[in-house]
């Protein structure tokens, strides 16, 4: 799995016009998910997501997680961060997880990080057309793949 995880003072996902989910401070997370993906790594992610020490203490330092600012996550499904530019000018998705193989996981990292933040991760839709809107604070944007684990 491959995360970009963006520190936000709001971020919402637009569908046919419409308002799907939106969020106050938080979290935006663009999750693309492999073929290779299992149990383990979801695991391992959503922790990594609810526990990243991005946001500021008292005192100004990235000391203290989404979790202990009572902030909100937004999930939004993208393949394209598995996107190969190796060959010529038109990304390759080869790497990317097929819908009918990704869909369930990604809906396991939705309850996998519910479960573990302890309040509903909102979401955009599978597969779908979105806008992504979002005001990044910081800016704080940091990338996690699970098989590098850095």
């Amino acid at each position: 799995m491959r995360a970009v995880i963006q520190r936000v003072s709001r971020a919402r996902v637009v569908i046919d016009e419409v308002v799907k989910s939106q969020i106050g401070e938080g979290l935006l997370v663009l999750l693309g998910i492999e073929e290779m993906d299992g149990q383990e790594d979801l695991e391992w992610l959503s922790a990594k997501i609810i526990n990243l020490r991005i946001f500021d203490d008292e005192n100004g330092v990235m000391n203290v997680s989404v979790k202990d600012v009572d902030g909100d996550i937004l999930l939004v499904s993208q393949f394209t961060l598995y996107a190969s530019t190796k060959k010529g000018n038109r990304p390759s998705y080869i790497r990317a997880g097929k819908p009918e193989m990704a869909m369930p996981i990604y809906k396991k990292m939705i309850d996998q990080l519910t479960l573990e933040f302890g309040k509903t991760v909102l979401t955009g839709e599978f597969g779908a057309d979105m806008k992504v809107e979002l005001c990044n604070e910081g800016p704080v944007t940091i990338i996690i793949d699970t098989k590098i684990r850095e």
